[in-house]
């Protein structure tokens, strides 16, 4: 397919009140409001062509770009690919679940998650944080340095009140899915989420919302999910 007819596609399966439910959590024109379901016909005819995903990303719409992760070749793209993509995630489902979700697909992800993870920026820390979530849930565990990962598990505890918003819904994801993807450290991650405590966000909003790391390990172990593994990262 090309671009024309990939954006033809995207537009006819849109559907407004999709579109709303993505300005809702942080979206903005352009976008055609397309449920990432309706995707997978043409992702499954197109299947890898980093081409035609750096031309649908650089378009700025959010349907496009969500589809340019899918069809991305993660193994082809540079350090600086991922940074110029994640320079153009303007909102968190960008940055989490179309950039990261792609790099954690590439032979180069965790050095890059870590270079970001010490950033200052709110949606690169997120991005890196989210980064290594995709990872622990989805590569060996001898794939990771339990030193490193210890570590990052007190970096994420200390920083994590102070952090800025979508750093801190990453930081506490990254804790619970150590406790229940990375078993060596199982019991490190559980004792961090109850030292950390609950993590207040949206405080901006009228009421805000209280995660709790601690509790999602513990329904974890009492459905038997310790060491789960998805075979797949991306759609």
């Amino acid at each position: 397919m090309t671009y024309e007819e990939v954006m033809g596609e995207l537009e006819a399966l849109g559907k407004e009140r999709t579109k709303k439910i993505y300005v809702s959590n942080g979206a903005r024109e352009p976008l055609f409001g397309v449920a990432t379901g309706a995707m997978k016909p043409m992702s499954k005819q197109i299947k890898i062509n980093q081409p035609l995903a750096e031309e649908l990303y650089a378009t700025g719409n959010y349907d496009a770009m969500y589809f340019a992760g899918i069809i991305a070749d993660p193994k082809g793209m540079t350090e600086s690919d991922y940074d110029r993509w994640l320079d153009g995630a303007y909102f968190y489902m960008l940055s989490d679940y179309v950039v990261a979700v792609t790099l954690a697909e590439a032979d180069i992800a965790q050095q890059v998650a870590d270079k970001w993870i010490h950033s200052s920026e709110e949606l690169r820390m997120s991005a890196g944080w989210s980064c290594y979530c995709w990872l622990l849930g989805n590569r060996p565990d001898s794939e990771f340095d339990s030193g490193k990962l210890a570590d990052l598990l007190g970096k994420a505890a200390h920083e994590i009140h102070d952090a800025p918003e979508r750093a801190r819904y990453a930081m506490n994801q990254f804790i619970y899915t150590v406790g229940i993807s990375y078993v060596a450290l199982h019991e490190m991650a559980l004792e961090t989420a109850k030292a950390v405590g609950p993590v207040e966000v949206n405080k901006h909003l009228k009421q805000s919302k209280l995660l709790n790391a601690s509790a999602t390990i513990e329904k974890a172990i009492e459905k038997g999910q310790i060491g789960f593994k998805r075979r797949h990262v991306r759609c």
